[in-house]
């Protein structure tokens, strides 16, 4: 009984709009900031190296790079304050979580990128 509820309540807070995306894939996050009274939206541009969690309690740790210093933040996918999510770039690695990326910096901390062939309309 109290897991139907739970359930129902979780799938009601589910966000339906996500892309397809996995590790590796260079994403932008649109996320909502409050300070004081106002509201914006701040842009976080970055690569995924995880996807961690399921149902409404999933996360995703999104890494970049900026003035030479590596920046991770984590978002709760399913948030109210997740505007939308854009892929800029599909990856190809070959693992789940890459967390090798770290120790990385450069051209080593490169990831490869799948192209994919758009069709002729």
């Amino acid at each position: 009984m109290q897991n139907a509820i739970i359930k129902l309540v979780s799938e009601s807070q589910l966000n339906h709009n996500l892309p397809n995306f996995k590790s590796g894939d260079t994403i932008q996050v649109f996320s909502k900031i409050k300070e004081e009274k106002k509201e914006r939206i701040q842009m976080f541009e970055g690569v995924v190296i995880a996807r961690k969690g399921s149902g409404i309690t999933q996360n995703v740790i999104v890494r970049k790079t900026v003035g030479g210093k590596g920046v991770e933040k984590t978002f709760a996918l399913h948030s109210p304050l997740i505007d939308k999510i854009n892929v800029i770039r599909k990856g190809k690695v070959r693992r789940a979580r890459i967390f090798y990326l770290r120790k990385l910096s450069g051209k080593a901390a490169r990831i490869k990128e799948i192209k994919t062939v758009k069709p002729v309309k």
